[in-house]
């Protein structure tokens, strides 16, 4: 059993890999990896960089060349509804691409042409674990869709519509791109966001509190991983 662990940003990712036995680095078509064990098992954790892009490519190499039994997502994101605060933390039900728009040919909003889905799926019963193990730590967690685009989403009335359009609790960079990836190679897909900036926050509530909430983050993943080790389940 192999987890895949990606995270966007030094800041999500380095203390992990810092945490990992028998590591070995390794960069591929420019996407840093660490392979060893984490807490006990066996895990490639990849800083993939910020955007759609890079998270796309990161999963492609992740998958194509480690081969994980599930992919899981983890870092910062900022909040779409009331009720979240700075640390808390939302576990995906689902992943959508909210700058997805083939509206003006009849398509809704978000739309994944091809396989035709606005919400791609994660793996169930991962995603039960993570929210269990957040709720173990006395974090405040909630379930829903995490939505992914190419901004940083700061007006009011932009995170609204999200919320709206999507049902999502909120709003990253990275994940929908990484599920898109994931369901179209058929690999298990969970993730969690750490709120870095809240409903009405902005980009300098973000700078201050993003290292506050890589740490929540770091923390679920061990949690996590503790329970993954204990109670091992099928994929």
């Amino acid at each position: 059993m192999l987890i895949g662990i990606i995270g966007a940003m030094a800041r999500e990712t380095d203390a992990i890999m810092a945490r990992m036995a028998n590591a070995r680095m390794e960069t591929v078509c420019g996407i840093r990896c660490c392979r060893g064990m984490l807490d006990g098992l066996p895990a490639v954790v990849a800083q993939c960089g910020i955007g759609k892009v890079f998270a796309a490519l990161c999963a492609a190499v992740m998958i194509e060349r480690y081969h994980p039994d599930l992919l899981l997502n983890i870092g910062v994101a900022g909040a779409l509804i009331d009720g979240l605060d700075i640390a808390d933390i939302v576990v995906a039900d689902s992943a959508v691409e909210h700058d997805m728009d083939t509206t003006p040919i009849g398509d809704p909003p978000g739309l994944i042409s091809g396989p035709n889905v606005v919400h791609m799926p994660v793996h169930a019963e991962a995603s039960a674990r993570l929210r269990k193990a957040a709720e173990r730590l006395g974090f405040r967690a909630v379930t829903a869709a995490i939505a992914t685009g190419d901004q940083f989403i700061e007006r009011l009335e932009d995170k609204q519509r999200i919320a709206r359009d999507f049902g999502a609790a909120a709003c990253d960079m990275e994940g929908g791109a990484i599920a898109q990836v994931a369901m179209t190679a058929q690999v298990p897909y969970a993730a969690y966001r750490a709120i870095s900036d809240t409903l009405r926050g902005n980009g300098l509530e973000y700078a201050l509190n993003a290292d506050k909430a890589a740490a929540a983050s770091a923390r679920l993943l061990t949690e996590f991983l503790y329970d993954f080790k204990e109670v091992p389940y099928e994929l």
